[in-house]
Parts: structure tokens; sequence; C-alpha cells
């Protein structure tokens, strides 16, 4: 009896967790509302890919001049993130205004998705709001 009881807490505390941690899934805007972006799942890792843009289709300020043809439609710009203690870490973000990669981690704040890009150290870096898409 005590054993069905561990396993039915266990299962169910697995399952808190796997809702919190897919609870980043979905579409939102961009923070200047002029692209959306898709957060979804591979594997155990997160990524994100513009779904839709107001202008600019192209890479065109990549610093591989062989990558500034590439649709930017369909491209991840968040690549690669691991969900740890309520924050996706580890991660990358490529800005395609700038050509620039940073490190990035995530997090949520009620239905909003915040993104912090990064050079060494969070601390130097700049937080962006993504808004959920209903």
């Amino acid at each position: 009896m005590y054993k069905f009881l561990f396993l039915l807490l266990f299962s169910l505390s697995l399952s808190a967790q796997n809702s919190r941690e897919r609870a980043i899934l979905g579409v939102y805007y961009s923070p200047k509302k002029d692209a959306k972006i898709e957060i979804y799942q591979k594997g155990d890792r997160y990524f994100g890919k513009f779904v839709w843009l107001e202008i600019g289709d192209k890479d065109i300020n990549n610093p591989d001049p062989k990558l500034r043809d590439r649709e930017l439609l369909g491209m991840s710009f968040i690549n690669n993130f691991r969900y740890e203690d309520e924050e996706y870490t580890d991660g990358k973000v490529y800005d395609p205004q700038s050509g620039e990669t940073y490190d990035a981690i995530m997090w949520t704040e009620g239905k909003d998705l915040m993104l912090r890009g990064y050079v060494g150290f969070s601390i130097f870096g700049r937080t962006e709001t993504f808004t959920r898409i209903k």
C-alpha cells in the first residue's frame, strides 16, 4: 500500500514538473511586435523559430557571407536551451538585426517569455519580453 502511494505521489510530482517545464511552449510576439516566434521542444532541448515576419526576409547582417541569402522565416534563432531550476539555460540567441550570437537564458513571467542575451556574464546583458499570443 505504501509503495503504491509513494509511486502515485512521485508520478504526480514528475507530471507537475513536466507541466511547468513545457509551459514555455507556444507562439509569442517579438518585443517590437514585428515578428512571431514559436518556442518548441526537440528531445530535452528548447528552440525558437520565426513563424511570421513583418519586414525583412533574408539574413543580410550575418557575418558569414554564405548565409546572407538564407530565409529568416522558419529559421531557429533561439537554440539549445535546457530546463533547470525554473529557467532555460545554456542556450544561444542569434540577433539577425546585428548578426551577433549571444549566450542566453530564458524564463517565464506569467504568460510572457523573458529572454536575456549576454556576453560572458548574464549581468552584462539585456532582457527582452516576448508576449504570448492567445
